[in-house]
């Protein structure tokens, strides 16, 4: 998580999104409020790519649609830092400590047109008392195991817990294991995934791992001289449906206002591909997090979610992108 101090200056100038007009987002119905869930209010606003000379797209790549959830200043729903796909909706965790679930909303054309039904609760410490403390609640990663279990990255307090189903999360989480690194406090295990002998994790200023429940197995070393805010850093990961690679998002700062987003694969051995997608000024981009990943009919439909860090000048963006297999 990186706060974006210097994008007044962006929202100045792509202050066009602003001026779109945004629509409520359909509540939960009482039945799909499940015990221990809250509804959340939000509206949403269509975006697109913003200015040319922006978004950089591969052959292989679409822009799918893109929706802006916009919502009050004291909403749960600020700082979703991950989200993923499970049982016909989302998952999202915010580094505020929230788990929030919704669905995603397609128009007719298939292209995301916003999201419905969204509800939050308050992740849990282990004693089963509500998280509180920043230092506790600053979740950054999330996945969905093939067993259905939820489990979820913190920095910080750098660990890994197993909340169990996401629908009814445990009080009591269990822990697993993580990479026994020196993580800075601010540069966590901010992606992570579920792959095939567990999960994959990977350090915001370097480093790739493989764990099972019990131990973790280095991939790439941490460097020696950490990633900067400037590098481009590994904040979001999920598996690639069709293989035994995955599919990230990389985030770049460099102050004043040089925020920028790639999306790539990443094979087994942590080696990145090319890049497929790039976001920068002057077109739409932020403080992307977020990676979701689903198998399409001849490729795969990614989605990334920006954190808007509770800052009025950031915003919570969620694009989607279909990916073109080439075999």
């Amino acid at each position: 998580m990186i706060r974006l101090r210097g994008l007044a200056a962006a929202g100045v100038a792509l202050s066009l999104a602003a001026c779109a007009s945004t629509t409520l987002v359909p509540p939960p119905a009482p039945a799909e409020l499940g015990a221990g869930w809250t509804p959340a209010a939000a509206s949403v606003r269509a975006v697109g790519l913003g200015l040319p000379g922006g978004a950089r797209l591969d052959d292989s790549v679409t822009f799918a649609g893109g929706v802006e959830i916009v919502v009050e200043a004291e909403s749960p729903l600020h700082s979703l830092s991950d989200l993923k796909l499970a049982g016909g909706g989302f998952v999202a965790v915010s580094d505020a400590g929230d788990l929030v679930r919704g669905r995603l909303t397609l128009d007719g054309d298939g292209r995301l047109a916003g999201v419905e039904g969204l509800q939050v609760r308050r992740l849990t410490l282990r004693d089963g008392t509500p998280i509180a403390d920043k230092a506790d609640g600053d979740a950054e990663g999330l996945l969905i195991t093939p067993d259905g279990d939820l489990l979820i990255s913190f920095e910080r307090n750098h660990r890994i817990w197993n909340y169990g189903p996401p629908d009814r999360p445990a009080r009591h989480p269990t822990p697993v294991a993580r990479p026994e690194a020196a993580f800075p406090p601010n540069d966590g295990m901010e992606a992570i995934s579920a792959n095939a002998a567990g999960l994959r994790v990977a350090g915001e200023s370097g480093g790739v791992w493989d764990c099972t429940p019990a131990l973790c197995s280095t991939v790439l070393a941490p460097p020696e001289t950490p990633l900067a805010d400037s590098d481009y850093r590994l904040t979001g990961m999920d598996r690639d449906p069709f293989d035994d690679g995955f599919f990230v998002v990389q985030r770049s700062f460099s102050p004043p206002i040089d925020a920028r987003a790639r999306i790539r694969r990443m094979a087994p051995d942590g080696s990145l591909g090319p890049v497929l997608v790039e976001l920068k000024l002057p077109g739409t981009t932020d403080n992307f997090e977020g990676l979701a990943v689903i198998a399409r009919a001849g490729g795969a439909r990614l989605y990334i979610l920006s954190d808007d860090n509770n800052n009025p000048v950031q915003r919570t963006l969620l694009l989607a992108f279909d990916i073109r297999y080439v075999r």
